[in-house]
């Protein structure tokens, strides 16, 4: 969706024993973005192995990627698929923030999972996420129960900066 959703369009190429490519194609953008400065190393600086982190999000592509991103950050992440699998690993764990996306075909999606989240442990940090920026729960995340939201497709740095937001003092 966040392909087609960026006028894009996904072709396969497999062949039988050999192998399968996925070619992703995006338009270019017309756009000249400004080139900024390097930041500060301590500013953007996570610590490792910092957080435990559990996310919830339908499609198994998009747990990969996350797990992998926070992996290489340094910390450990659980993932679950939809909303009762969330309740369940959250009541058996203990998490620093969850990470849910809004919108799970068939189960339970991110705002009644954070609204039974929140009676299990009302101070919970959570963090929504969608592929459809223009979402109101993207843009009133508070008025939903969450800390932060965070667009598909997530960028390192935006997900670095969205991690030091929740879970600064």
């Amino acid at each position: 969706s966040i392909i087609h959703k960026h006028d894009g369009f996904i072709d396969v190429l497999s062949n039988e024993g050999e192998g399968t490519e996925f070619l992703l194609y995006l338009p270019a953008s017309k756009n000249v973005l400004p080139v900024s400065k390097p930041k500060s190393k301590e500013k953007g600086k996570i610590v490792r192995g910092s957080y435990n982190i559990l996310i919830m999000d339908d499609e198994e592509m998009i747990r990969t990627m996350l797990t992998t991103l926070l992996t290489i950050l340094g910390h450990k992440v659980i993932t679950s698929c939809d909303g009762s699998e969330t309740i369940e690993k959250y009541q058996n764990s203990s998490f620093d923030f969850v990470m849910l996306d809004i919108t799970i075909p068939g189960g339970i999606g991110g705002i009644e999972t954070i609204k039974q989240l929140k009676v299990i442990d009302p101070k919970i940090k959570a963090i929504v996420s969608s592929g459809y920026g223009n979402s109101p729960v993207i843009s009133n995340y508070k008025d939903y129960g969450f800390c932060a939201s965070l667009t598909k497709p997530y960028l390192l740095d935006e997900l670095k900066t969205v991690i030091e937001t929740v879970m600064a003092p």
